[in-house]
């Protein structure tokens, strides 16, 4: 009996920390996803998903955050009002506020949109293969939403060699205190 238990107490402990809790949702597309119901990150903290309908998000977000996070479409270049911030803080996703990126990381890529060599946490973001319009690319989400952010390109800046090329309209801001 006592084997019994120390082997369900591990089955859980294991399905926990290899984020076995699975959901299934609806894409903009409408196609069935699995997501993790909750993940954790590489500073141990657990984060739960934010899983709404797509009435909620036409609810809560504008329309280009909805068209952006939600449709996966792509802000006109040089028209984000994130593109010239030059605050020192966080940005963070306009949908569900997990924090993305850090100021200090952002850079002048001229390609018009916002750019950062590097996330603030690799697992907050999920890396998905984009075959659209003719072009293979990486696609970035959020990893607590699903949110479409923009893609990621392998020009960018030392020391990642990286370029997070986002959308304003996938951010919110968030100035740090003096």
């Amino acid at each position: 009996m006592r084997t019994r238990i120390i082997s369900l107490v591990v089955i859980a402990f294991s399905a926990i920390s290899c984020n076995q809790a699975q959901t299934v949702t609806k894409n903009a597309e409408g196609k069935g996803e699995e997501l993790s119901a909750f993940f954790v990150n590489t500073q141990g903290d657990t984060i739960y998903r934010v899983i709404k309908d797509e009435d909620d998000w036409r609810t809560e977000l504008g329309k280009m955050e909805y068209d952006v996070l939600r449709n996966a479409a792509t802000e006109r270049p040089f028209t984000g009002d994130l593109l010239e911030n030059k605050a020192i803080g966080t940005y963070i996703c306009a949908a569900c506020k997990l924090p993305l990126f850090e100021s200090d990381t952002k850079f002048d890529s001229h390609c018009g949109w916002p750019s950062y060599f590097q996330a603030i946490d690799p697992t907050h973001i999920i890396e998905k293969e984009d075959n659209s319009y003719g072009m293979v690319r990486v696609e970035l989400l959020c990893a607590r939403c699903g949110g479409h952010l923009g893609h990621v390109f392998n020009d960018g800046p030392p020391p990642t060699g990286l370029r997070y090329c986002i959308n304003s309209a996938s951010l919110d801001f968030e100035k740090k205190e003096d």
